[in-house]
């Protein structure tokens, strides 16, 4: 009689997949922490550039990209010493609440939306009061990135941040696209680095190694696209 194959025990498979996430995180975390710092260090130009010409949406834009810098830093965190509470936190504020939102206020901004500077102050101070404050209703661990809908009720975090995102994203789209005649090169890195960031939020669910690159490319589209003069100034 033949002997009868036996598949994979399930314990034995269990433990070969926490090995192996516990083997990729060191180089996940490494990914996500280099994103932090260079969206960072462009978030440190953009305000450089705001204190020399006071442009309202340098700071918006220049916040965003702080929040996004954030967002990749508690990546790191979670991929290298396992996601926490505050690591949650942390991460849903900057990733969820704020970058999209304040990236869209800046857009608001570059065409005299001044009204918009006091909104996003608001905004950002709402954002903050959730992200402290809403109880998460799950237990915390692993170098797996949380799902919100695992960890969050849907009110009021999940649908603050779901306004938040999709109001700031169309900000920028329809500032990009009304505004293209005028700045056309800027513009396309703007759109294009929207894209990319969208393609990063569909991505989380592959882990940090997958989601820390596209943060470092989002982000530097995005301040290429900033920073690119329109028609105007490139005459001048």
């Amino acid at each position: 009689m033949l002997p009868r194959r036996r598949g994979p025990h399930p314990d034995r498979e269990g433990r070969d997949d926490l090995s192996n996430a516990l083997q990729s995180a060191p180089v996940d975390a490494l990914l996500a922490f280099v994103a932090a710092l260079v969206t960072l260090r462009l978030s440190a130009d953009l305000m450089r550039r705001f204190r020399v010409r006071r442009a309202p949406e340098l700071a918006a834009w220049a916040a965003g990209l702080a929040a996004y810098s954030l967002a990749a830093g508690t990546l790191a965190w979670g991929a290298a010493a396992g996601w926490s509470e505050a690591a949650f936190r942390l991460y849903y504020l900057g990733g969820a609440l704020l970058t999209a939102a304040l990236l869209g206020a800046g857009s608001l901004l570059l065409v005299g939306r001044r009204v918009v500077a006091l909104l996003a102050i608001a905004y950002v101070g709402l954002a903050i009061g959730i992200a402290v404050s809403v109880p998460l209703q799950a237990q915390l661990s692993g170098p797996d990135i949380p799902k919100a809908q695992d960890v969050l009720d849907l009110w009021p975090a999940r649908v603050v941040a779901i306004v938040g995102n999709s109001l700031g994203t169309l900000a920028v789209v329809v500032v990009a696209l009304a505004t293209l005649r005028s700045r056309p090169l800027g513009n396309a890195l703007l759109l294009a680095g929207i894209a990319v960031a969208a393609l990063g939020s569909a991505l989380a669910g592959l882990g940090v190694g997958a989601i820390a690159p596209v943060i470092l490319v989002a982000a530097l589209l995005l301040y290429a696209g900033f920073v690119t003069p329109g028609r105007a100034a490139a005459r001048r």
